[in-house]
């Protein structure tokens, strides 16, 4: 495993936001859905791509929290521009268990 020092890490923005919004997404060449997360007043609404389906129902991601970054350059996928990179873990079985928070914090708040 490669280290890094605290600047590399900082330069990462890994802040918290609530899905508001879900739709399949169609176009995607493996099954993902459209997701629309509000990261608060000073950040807005952003949307990504998220390949989730294994795990997740679209009515069971509405008013979840989930970890993003926030800083990386938007991505074009299919006809849809991805604008962060919502996080998770791979699980055993395959797919992706979300990264998130056990107790609610503001949308926006920076992971240290």
């Amino acid at each position: 495993m490669q280290t890094i020092d605290y600047k590399d890490f900082d330069k990462i923005e890994l802040r918290i936001g609530t899905i508001i919004r879900v739709e399949q997404f169609e176009k995607a060449r493996k099954p993902a859905y459209k997701i629309w997360v509000d990261l608060g007043e000073n950040i807005g609404v952003k949307k990504s791509s998220a390949q989730i389906t294994l795990h997740y129902q679209p009515e069971d991601l509405m008013g979840r929290q989930v970890v993003c970054v926030c800083n990386f350059a938007p991505r074009q996928i299919a006809d849809f521009m991805s604008e962060i990179l919502i996080t998770g873990f791979e699980s055993d079985g395959g797919g992706i268990i979300l990264t998130s928070v056990d107790r609610p914090v503001p949308n926006g708040a920076r992971l240290f």
